[in-house]
């Protein structure tokens, strides 16, 4: 062998340990927070509207337009302009994305609730009867049969009254009402019909592995299990036959995030791995981090895939990044 060839090697042996070790030393991160997520929408000014009107959030703010080299790292798209509009619901927030470039593709007609491209965001409301009429008032697209009613054998669920239904462009949204001793006490008020977001609910394929993510990786904590089955699960998915393993894991801050594995039946399809940010399927979940920088370390040591290149400028001085989970979920962490 020659020195050449035997200082090139230990070179290469040097730069794989660093590496191993870069991986196995990452911290392990701390998500501060559950900012909300964002929803990719075909015209701003129309979901806004039935944001606003029909479920009563409120604009912070005016929308804002991006362009340029941050949000275009960011999103990993070519050529980006996107406006976005942020709302409020309670103390939890939501951002509307209408990209007028790149095009998206529109969201698939049959999308199924146990595809695990699935999510949502679970809208707490004080009366569920009153809930569902004001949605059929406004003619909303339902999504199961109607409100159902989880049972009490359930020790979890048991009381828990829930219905799925759809806006404009198809993404899927819920209304869920608590029983006294369910939920954060702060869902008993009875002074407004809707009352924020409990949480935002992602079909995965396996829970462990999501944990090892979400919770291992991440930093969230387990906030609670319930296993689910029945008609009334049944007709609240719109899955026959469906059973549900459910995990709930909470931040320090915001609301939780709530794992949905189906146990049956198990024909849900994977998310498109060609998903891009401006397809209206798309749809983004916040979470704030302290120093965007180690995330990054601490995600590429878990060989998390990546849709922006790294920590790239986000909003001013802060920086973020842009990641998928083990099911294709999108995550954006910012510090």
């Amino acid at each position: 062998m020659t020195v050449r060839r035997a200082t090139h090697l230990l070179l290469v042996l040097a730069l794989a340990l660093v590496a191993a070790g870069t991986r196995a030393n990452a911290a392990p991160l701390r998500v501060e927070a559950v900012d909300g997520v964002r929803i990719t929408v075909s015209d701003l000014e129309r979901s806004v509207d039935f944001y606003t009107r029909v479920l009563t959030f409120e604009k912070v703010g005016e929308p804002v337009e991006l362009i340029g080299d941050d949000v275009e790292h960011l999103t990993g798209l070519f050529p980006v302009r996107v406006r976005v509009a942020r709302l409020a619901l309670g103390r939890e927030k939501i951002e509307l994305a209408e990209y007028l470039a790149p095009a998206g593709r529109p969201a698939p007609a049959d999308a199924r609730s146990n595809d695990r491209s699935f999510q949502h965001i679970a809208i707490v409301v004080s009366d569920m009867d009153k809930a569902y009429a004001r949605l059929r008032e406004h003619k909303v697209r339902h999504a199961s049969s109607g409100p159902q009613r989880l049972p009490d054998w359930n020790p979890n669920a048991g009381g828990i009254s829930a219905f799925y239904f759809r806006d404009p462009d198809g993404h899927p949204l819920e209304v869920i009402s608590y029983p006294a001793g369910k939920g954060d006490p702060r869902w008993q008020e009875k002074r407004r019909l809707f009352l924020g977001i409990d949480h935002t609910a992602i079909v995965v394929s396996d829970t462990e592995k999501s944990l090892a993510f979400w919770r291992d990786t991440l930093g969230l904590t387990v906030a609670g299990t319930s296993e689910n089955h029945g008609v009334e699960q049944e007709r609240l998915n719109a899955v026959f036959g469906a059973r549900l393993r459910i995990t709930g894991l909470k931040a320090p801050a915001g609301p939780g995030i709530e794992f949905l594995e189906y146990l049956a039946p198990r024909d849900g399809r994977p998310s498109p791995v060609d998903e891009r940010a401006s397809d209206l399927a798309h749809v983004e979940t916040r979470l704030s981090v302290a120093h965007a920088a180690d995330a990054e370390n601490t995600l590429r040591g878990a060989r998390a895939t990546f849709v922006s290149p790294g920590a790239v400028p986000f909003e001013g001085s802060r920086r973020a990044l842009v990641v998928r989970d083990p099911d294709g979920h999108a995550l954006l962490v910012h510090d």
